[in-house]
């Protein structure tokens, strides 16, 4: 793909396929095809390729950074950092909801990725914890700077919005315009989800989902009360009201008001310290970022077809919950 050749296939998402390649001085990247569909859509291509322009603005400490791309290639691509890290999702699967002071953790960092996000001028729009990868030094936000290009194709072939249902904030659900306050509202229902393991509008088919996320007030009784606050100003129904990037960074990172002892239970750790993830799933992110990354195709037998990249092996700790929601 481009210069950079293809070892291993990661996965799929709605954008296309993702596999982990090496550039020609062996450095990791994950490279991300587009879909047919997408790729015969000429207007999707001058989309993407300005999307891709300015997600290599972002910068951010907390953000898979993209280092390249081709929008006329066959098909159209890009590729990021690669991060040897763990989704979120699957981490709270396995090991559970975390408890409040790694939440606290988990937002900051969040928030700040958000920051550099959009001050690149752009709207992630499928925040979920899909898109978030742990790893040693803190999350990484994955995906961002493509959700609007693969939104306009989808919603003029299929009149359909991106976004997963019940992370969507209502907004978005509803077609008005989207802007940073939408990520902070899709930032709130994945820290209630990393709290509870339940995202705060319930569970049920996608129509159940976005009529509560749109009409019916989120149900976060089992969020730590020292968290309750920040997540319900994060999933306001009024993007207005909603705190600022910004200002929600200021909330996670202190807790004015409160004792000597409140803040020393809760002040979240820095995340480039160990400690600032429950340690079940500092485990599970370690012993995977221990397993070797392949470096070239296994051999294909002369009697097979043509090479296909090999799924990297990966520990299995534990095993998810079926009953897990598929984010």
């Amino acid at each position: 793909m481009g210069r950079y050749r293809i070892v291993a296939r990661l996965g799929a998402g709605g954008m296309g396929q993702v596999y982990l390649a090496r550039s020609p001085g062996g450095r990791a990247v994950a490279v991300k095809t587009v879909r047919h569909e997408l790729a015969e859509d000429g207007d999707f291509r001058r989309r993407f390729a300005r999307e891709v322009a300015a997600a290599r603005r972002v910068n951010g400490a907390f953000t898979a950074g993209v280092v390249d791309a081709d929008a006329d290639g066959s098909p159209p691509w890009l590729a990021t950092v690669y991060v040897p890290g763990i989704p979120l999702g699957e981490a709270i699967a396995r090991h559970g909801p975390w408890p409040a002071r790694p939440i606290f953790a988990l937002g900051a960092g969040l928030a700040e990725a958000l920051e550099a996000i959009h001050a690149a001028g752009i709207v992630h729009r499928d925040l979920k914890p899909s898109n978030v990868l742990l790893a040693a030094d803190g999350p990484r936000v994955i995906d961002f700077g493509i959700s609007a290009a693969s939104e306009a194709s989808v919603l003029t072939h299929t009149g359909m919005t991106i976004g997963t249902p019940g992370f969507m904030s209502p907004e978005q659900i509803t077609g008005q315009p989207v802007g940073p306050a939408s990520d902070v509202f899709s930032l709130g229902v994945l820290l209630a989800c990393t709290a509870t393991r339940v995202g705060p509008f319930g569970t049920g088919t996608p129509h159940a989902l976005h009529y509560r996320v749109v009409h019916e007030p989120p149900d976060l009784e089992a969020i730590p009360p020292e968290l309750r606050e920040v997540v319900a100003a994060c999933l306001d129904k009024q993007p207005g009201r909603r705190p600022t990037v910004a200002q929600l960074l200021d909330q996670l990172t202190s807790t004015d008001g409160a004792d000597e002892d409140s803040r020393a239970s809760t002040a979240s750790p820095g995340l480039t310290e160990p400690g600032w993830m429950p340690a079940p799933v500092a485990r599970f992110v370690q012993e995977h970022a221990s397993t070797p990354i392949p470096h070239i195709l296994p051999p294909t037998p002369s009697n097979a077809g043509p090479a296909q990249p090999e799924t990297p092996r990966r520990p299995s700790p534990g095993t998810p919950d079926a009953s897990a929601p598929p984010w």
